[in-house]
């Protein structure tokens, strides 16, 4: 019984952790210029995050803003919706309260279906997480 019980809550603990990893955004917005596609705190070991975009979700490059640590943004993996997708090896550390160089879409503006990036936050001597925002730059149609 005690087992059954300890591998069930396992299971919805692990779950949890399934459904936290991915994030949507819905993107309402198809004006020009830089917009927030999303948001996430990082932890002291290497982790990966998925941003699921929908809606007006055409873009021609990223970028990303760190604040409060800096962090080592590794590499990251876009998802379009053409089923195409685009590797990109960043190894670029950000310090805190700045922002990483725009990462421009092979092929220009492009439905941006998925972001898959991996990144770790960097020593500090307050032990603090960094907060990272993913930004999109919309071009004119």
């Amino acid at each position: 019984m005690k087992k059954t019980i300890m591998a069930m809550l396992l299971l919805i603990a692990g779950t949890g952790n399934t459904m936290q990893a991915q994030k949507v955004e819905v993107m309402t917005s198809s004006k020009e210029g830089w917009h927030k596609i999303g948001e996430t705190t990082v932890n002291f070991k290497k982790d990966t995050d998925e941003i699921l975009v929908i809606g007006e979700n055409k873009f021609t490059e990223l970028k990303f803003a760190v604040k409060d640590t800096p962090i080592d943004l590794l590499s990251l993996e876009l998802f379009f919706t053409s089923g195409k997708s685009q590797n990109i090896k960043v190894n670029n550390p950000i310090e805190a309260n700045g922002e990483s160089h725009s990462i421009p879409f092979k092929g220009g503006q492009r439905k941006l279906k998925k972001i898959v990036f991996v990144y770790k936050t960097l020593p500090n001597r307050k032990d603090e997480r960094a907060h990272v925002e993913i930004w999109g730059y919309k071009a004119k149609k």
